[in-house]
């Protein structure tokens, strides 16, 4: 069971993470403008339903990962880093003008679930923070490695529920704005470069 402090830090991290809009949160957005409260949150369960995937596919390879080589698991948390500092870049440099609508086409409830469930598996944020991130909260003094990652996935999902529903909450709410307000998003890309680039910058600094 890893410390108090450990979960503590790795829920900030965690939270930093996530309220970075990426793939899921724009899926999330987009059914929640178009189809309003209920869409948005049943596209919020379908997308943490994909975040199981993440954390058993953690629980099994991660594991083994830290066992057979710590060479092999400093590759892979630099691949994350040098990902994060590409969204970082990309989101700082991205153009202000480009205000396209945000799609409305009205989706069934199944299929709302199933795509946000696929975005989620699919969702290269998601991999990196479960190859990356959960990892350098792992300890092997402190328990199996597998009952520790399905322990901090289960918190990432809890977590994601809430800061996605937040999301959810917000954009069927202020849908007409956020529809077409090309200058809120230049600012929200322009926090979610910092975000990345300090996150990035964070994961160099932690030792597996």
């Amino acid at each position: 069971m890893p410390e108090i402090t450990t979960l503590a830090v790795f829920c900030v991290a965690t939270l930093g993470l996530l309220i970075v809009p990426g793939p899921a949160v724009l899926y999330i957005v987009t059914r929640s403008v178009a189809q309003g409260r209920s869409a948005g949150l049943i596209s919020v369960l379908g997308v943490h339903t994909g975040s199981l995937v993440h954390v058993a596919a953690a629980a099994l390879g991660i594991s083994a990962l830290i066992s057979a080589s710590a060479t092999a698991f400093t590759v892979v948390k630099y691949v994350g880093v040098a990902y994060l500092l590409w969204l970082g870049v990309r989101k700082l440099m991205r153009g202000g003008d480009g205000g396209e609508a945000i799609e409305l086409k009205v989706q069934s409830k199944r299929r709302l679930f199933w795509e946000g469930f696929v975005v989620n598996v699919l969702n290269p944020k998601t991999a990196i923070f479960f190859l990356a991130f959960l990892p350098q909260f792992v300890h092997p003094a402190a328990g199996p490695i597998a009952a520790q990652i399905l322990l901090l996935g289960a918190m990432w999902i809890l977590l994601g529920m809430a800061s996605d529903g937040t999301y959810a909450m917000l954009a069927s709410a202020l849908a007409g704005r956020v529809r077409q307000s090309v200058r809120a998003r230049r600012r929200l890309d322009v926090g979610s470069g910092l975000v990345y680039l300090g996150l990035a910058a964070w994961l160099t600094t932690e030792k597996a």
